[in-house]
């Protein structure tokens, strides 16, 4: 799994907009909205490198309101919740 996270500059005066319309998209498992130099941040999940271009120039910026973009790619995730869910995949936790 590739995960690239998005910083987004969006219209003032559509935020929410913009936020559910990238929220919807596919490849985009969540977006925050958040306080300072950008307006959003959207985490995108794909299975191929490939497919970020796809997601992000091919989605997120024809988006309406969008602005500008600026992506980082996640090289390791170090977060508990991540590393827990990635080594349960597959497996049936209902008792």
């Amino acid at each position: 799994m590739i995960t690239a996270i998005v910083m987004i500059d969006a219209a003032t005066d559509a935020i929410p907009e913009v936020a559910e319309a990238v929220a919807d998209l596919e490849g985009v498992s969540e977006v925050y909205s958040v306080a300072g130099s950008v307006d959003l941040v959207a985490v995108v999940r794909v299975r191929e490198f490939e497919q970020i271009a796809e997601v992000i120039a091919g989605r997120i910026n024809k988006v309406p309101g969008v602005l500008e973009t600026d992506t980082h790619i996640a090289f390791r995730a170090y977060s508990r919740h991540d590393l827990e869910a990635a080594f349960t995949i597959g497996f049936d936790t209902a008792d």
